[in-house]
């Protein structure tokens, strides 16, 4: 299970790294990427991706340290409420396609809170 859950929670990690990424420091492409970025202040897409640079490592460090191990499905759990809006808001524009990419990474992050919380 362990090593099950650490292939999760790199998967998880890499996809908000990009996404992070994307969000805080090429708005540009973020704005070509997604159209929802255009009918949000930039200043809220570059939190959210500074908030999931942040929540990508706190999904790895802190496990992988031994550190404060808590700290990783708390992140997890951050993380899935992250993207449990950004599906909400999905909905409200009527993007279902986008939907289902929400609903990946809300079960990843569930996972990953769920398996290291027990």
């Amino acid at each position: 299970m362990n090593i099950t859950l650490w292939i999760i929670q790199g998967l998880a990690a890499l996809a908000f790294v990009y996404s992070g990424w994307l969000k805080a420091f090429q708005y540009n492409k973020a704005t070509a990427a997604w159209g929802w970025v255009k009918d949000v202040p930039k200043g809220l897409v570059i939190f959210i991706g500074l908030a999931e640079l942040v929540g990508a490592i706190a999904l790895i460090l802190p496990q992988a340290l031994n550190v404060a191990p808590i700290l990783t499905p708390i992140a997890a759990t951050a993380l899935a409420a992250v993207v449990l809006s950004g599906a909400v808001l999905h909905l409200t524009r009527k993007e279902y396609r986008e939907i289902g990419v929400n609903l990946v990474f809300i079960v990843l992050a569930t996972v990953v809170a769920v398996g290291r919380f027990l």
